[in-house]
């Protein structure tokens, strides 16, 4: 039976592919530092997993987890725009560097067959052109894009130099249970729900036209799993998505609709590095990993809602 490694298993993403993994009778390994991510996260699958606390910064470490290893879903990041712009050195080392080390792990262990990194439509930057694809010219406009677009190149490059598969999956705004509402670089959609169900105000940064692919979590481990069936991706970045958009404007709607609620929100100045729209062309996903979303995004917002608000009660 094939082991699987899943790097920021603590974490929004890394946590769902956990207990997919574990639902299919996978053997997984979990690796976080819980700088972000939480235990709580994994509390259901602790029994059933193997989880070491470590750094991908720690390449004594990295050997070890890696040993044995058949599949790396390479989830671990420091998240968030406005972390980078206030601490890019930081985000480098966890997003950039840490993926290195990551790659030159699995390259010495010999054994793994395919390494599937999360990377970011960040990469896009805020061309106009919709919907986004892969052989768009890429244009970073925050340090978090940068990291995430070098990262990306680390593992193409990988894979044409060194022969380890790997694919690069690039996430439009994906959005979930477990996502952390609390945090000050919290995702819009778990920041405005939790606003709304306390009775306050939600921010929106600019005049609220601005939209997302947003893209439920089930979607996204699915996209993962399917890269690890197939080589028809192997050194390639792949959009995941759903190919709709929705404006903050219209979420906000949302949001109310479900909790039958009627807040307004508050408007502040556009922050540095936002990208206005978003939109994906997954048609590559579809050719090459046989990816459709699964999951639509009304259905998932009334999800991630509700189970937002089932933790508050």
């Amino acid at each position: 039976m094939s082991i699987y490694l899943v790097t920021g298993a603590a974490g929004f993403i890394g946590s769902n592919i956990v207990e997919e993994l574990v639902a299919r009778g996978e053997n997984v390994r979990a690796l976080d530092n819980l700088s972000t991510g939480k235990m709580s996260n994994l509390a259901p699958f602790m029994s059933r997993i193997d989880f070491i606390e470590g750094s991908l910064l720690d390449s004594d470490l990295l050997s070890t987890v890696v040993s044995g290893v058949d599949y790396i879903l390479h989830q671990a990041a420091l998240p968030s725009v406005p972390r980078s712009v206030s601490d890019p050195l930081k985000s480098h080392e966890a997003n950039a560097t840490g993926t290195l080390k990551l790659l030159i792990a699995a390259r010495d262990n010999g054994r793994v067959k395919r390494i599937v990194y999360a990377s970011s439509s960040s990469v896009y930057g805020d061309s106009p052109t919709l919907p986004k694809r892969e052989d768009m010219p890429t244009n970073p406009l925050s340090p978090y894009a940068v990291n995430k677009l070098a990262a990306e190149q680390y593992c193409r490059v990988f894979t044409r130099v060194y022969g380890l598969p790997t694919v690069a999956l690039r996430y439009f705004n994906v959005f979930g249970p477990r996502q952390d509402p609390n945090s000050q670089y919290a995702a819009v959609i778990p920041a405005f729900t939790a606003s709304v169900l306390a009775g306050n105000r939600p921010t929106i940064y600019g005049d609220g036209t601005q939209s997302r692919d947003f893209t439920f979590v089930k979607n996204v481990v699915l996209a993962n799993l399917l890269a690890c069936e197939t080589d028809a991706a192997d050194g390639e970045a792949v959009n995941i998505a759903c190919g709709e958009r929705t404006s903050l404007l219209d979420l906000m709607t949302g949001i109310n609709g479900i909790l039958g609620a009627n807040v307004e929100p508050q408007f502040q100045e556009a922050r540095t590095g936002d990208v206005k729209h978003s939109l994906a062309d997954i048609g590559k996903a579809t050719r090459l990993l046989g990816y459709k979303p699964f999951v639509s995004f009304r259905d998932g917002l009334a999800a991630t809602v509700r189970a937002l608000q089932d933790e508050r009660s």
